[in-house]
């Protein structure tokens, strides 16, 4: 079997005449989208229907193929050239974009208009938030100087920061490597390398701390002069706006999770003791492997990865398993490491085709499994959106987790069942060690961008400033779980996601997705195979309302505190089995 994604369903290569006829194609229906904007309302905003779903198949057509190319062969150079032409027109694409928005805000006669037409029926929630957000456009008058500069701006900034994180070298033990090989050596089960790895990652910053200061000061400057012009009241509730989600429902979640960190810590410090720290777990233990004496975790081919993912997933749903297989049967996914390809992992969507295309750095570990199940949980909510207008399946990122944690948690709850008590250990440690940075560091990044925007409104922030107010966040979210002298004043550097040019706040949608998907599996435990119609049903409109009222559609509430709290608890009760199980086998 391949084990490499086939992109042929878009184009044979980079040669092929098709790109250029659609290139061409989709300038040609940008300028005539122009002139459908007129006469009568119903007719245009069906013809504009038509229009933006050809527009949206043929930018993900041509875009597709450039960044999922560029994913596994990153110096093709064919690939990188035309990701620039699309990007260089995506300014016109933009404009288009408003414009069209700004038609529909003036319409005073909307909903008559939705009512009156099928068609427009299908796109209901769509012209809605586009007549919500025509609020918040900039004056045409300077919109395409804006985004123009955008890309020698905040554009150019992010890249910045991303060639001075992917070039940087760490002295580590009198050889250079590059910084993602130093971070990767915290999960090295020798201690003395995984601090030395940190100590010279720590050291490695000072050689880049001013641009990478001077890039997160001019994007979040760009930022805030971008609300201005678009008429919010705060970088957040841009964001909260972007999300379909409104600020009860973060208060609600940020409200529990601040209740839980206690919990977390306590796991944090049991961590620590295991591993013969006395004042909280230094930083560079955090992913520490731990596991009993005589335990060996077991490892995965592909095959028997494949085969249990399969079978797992099946007896959850039948039309998953056999979607699973179809992934792979149909080479979908793009499985092993190796030179020119990207690390991590994730999954493209190529909705017009119905398919998905998932990349994975498969190693054999149970994590690898997990990572698998996580991203065919995308492809799956992929699947349940299909045959769907394009501008409907837009999940905004806190629903765009929830399958994925879902399959995560199936596949988690599976393992933990069939454990023996040493392998339940270890199942219990990896799982809390993910949940922690999706809880308790999130919540930090959190409060340092929070800060950072408050300060940047009066001036830029120095590079001391900055690594004091990452200390004071993981102060507040680590507490006493993380040693007082041992922390990391630069993950403000380290973290792509601040840098985000048009993108703030990348962080709380994690926490959502983690304790959303959990929420939704009790669901599921509670009601059984009845449940599962209503769970592909969530999927299908998670594009198609706002995040409360998805929710409510299978009896949750994200505005309590109480769903989040329930969610939580789930990790406190394996915090404690954990505590309860180390005490036992380190007295073995």
């Amino acid at each position: 079997m391949e084990y490499t994604w086939d992109l042929s369903v878009l184009y044979q290569d980079f040669n092929d005449p098709k790109i250029e006829e659609d290139f061409s194609m989709l300038q040609q229906l940008s300028q005539k989208a122009q002139g459908l904007m007129n006469g009568d309302p119903k007719e245009a905003l069906e013809n504009m229907t038509d229009a933006m779903e050809e527009i949206s198949r043929l930018t993900s057509r041509l875009g597709s193929f450039a960044n999922l190319t560029l994913a596994t062969e990153a110096t093709n150079e064919p690939a990188q050239q035309l990701m620039d032409r699309l990007m260089v027109f995506s300014v016109q694409l933009s404009l288009l974009s408003s414009a069209y928005t700004r038609y529909v805000g003036s319409l005073d006669n909307l909903e008559e208009l939705i009512a009156s037409s099928e068609k427009l029926k299908a796109v209901d929630f769509s012209l809605r938030q586009q007549k919500e957000a025509a609020k918040h456009l900039m004056d045409p008058a300077i919109e395409e100087w804006m985004l123009k500069m955008s890309l020698t701006g905040g554009d150019a900034f992010s890249n910045l920061r991303d060639k001075l994180d992917a070039t940087l070298m760490v002295d580590y033990r009198g050889e250079q490597i590059p910084l993602a090989a130093a971070r990767a050596k915290a999960y090295d089960p020798d201690p003395q390398v995984r601090k030395d790895a940190y100590e010279a990652e720590i050291a490695s910053y000072a050689k880049i701390e001013i641009p990478m200061a001077a890039c997160l000061n001019s994007i979040k400057g760009e930022a805030l002069t971008t609300i201005e012009a678009t008429h919010f009241d705060s970088i957040l509730d841009q964001t909260l706006f972007q999300s379909n989600m409104d600020r009860e429902t973060l208060d609600a979640m940020l409200t529990a999770i601040r209740e839980s960190l206690p919990a977390f810590r306590k796991y944090l410090r049991k961590k620590g003791e295991i591993l013969g720290h006395k004042d909280g777990l230094p930083f560079y233990d955090l992913f520490a492997p731990i596991s009993p004496k005589g335990y060996t975790p077991k490892t995965y081919t592909i095959e028997e990865a494949r085969e249990k993912l399969i079978y797992e997933m099946s007896k959850f749903s039948p039309e998953m398993g056999a979607f699973i297989a179809e992934a792979f049967d149909n080479r979908w996914i793009d499985v092993f490491p190796r030179e020119g390809k990207g690390g991590g992992a994730f999954c493209s969507e190529l909705h017009h085709l119905d398919q998905s295309r998932v990349l994975t750095n498969f190693a054999g570990s149970f994590s690898d499994v997990s990572t698998l199940a996580h991203e065919l949980g995308h492809a799956w909510h992929n699947r349940c959106m299909a045959g769907l207008p394009a501008c409907m399946i837009d999940a905004p990122m806190p629903l765009a987790e929830t399958a994925s944690i879902f399959n995560e948690t199936l596949l988690a709850n599976a393992a933990m069942a069939q454990a023996e008590k040493k392998e339940k250990f270890a199942l219990l440690e990896g799982n809390l060690m993910e949940t922690t940075q999706t809880i308790v560091d999130i919540y930090s990044r959190y409060l340092f961008e929070s800060a950072v925007i408050e300060q940047r409104k009066e001036r830029t922030l120095s590079v001391n400033e900055l690594k004091e107010l990452m200390l004071s966040a993981q102060e507040q979210s680590y507490g006493d779980g993380l040693s007082k002298e041992v922390r990391h004043p630069y993950m403000w550097a380290c973290k792509c996601h601040y840098y985000f040019s048009g993108l703030s706040f990348y962080n709380f949608p994690y926490a959502f997705g983690q304790l959303f998907g959990a929420g939704v599996f009790a669901q599921y435990q509670e009601k059984g195979a009845t449940f599962v119609p209503r769970y592909n049903q969530l999927l299908r409109s998670c594009g198609s309302g706002m995040i409360a009222d998805v929710a409510k559609s299978v009896g949750i509430n994200v505005r309590s505190a109480d769903f989040w709290r329930e969610s939580l608890k789930v990790y406190e009760k394996q915090i404690d089995s954990f505590i309860a199980l180390a005490d036992e086998l380190m007295n073995e």
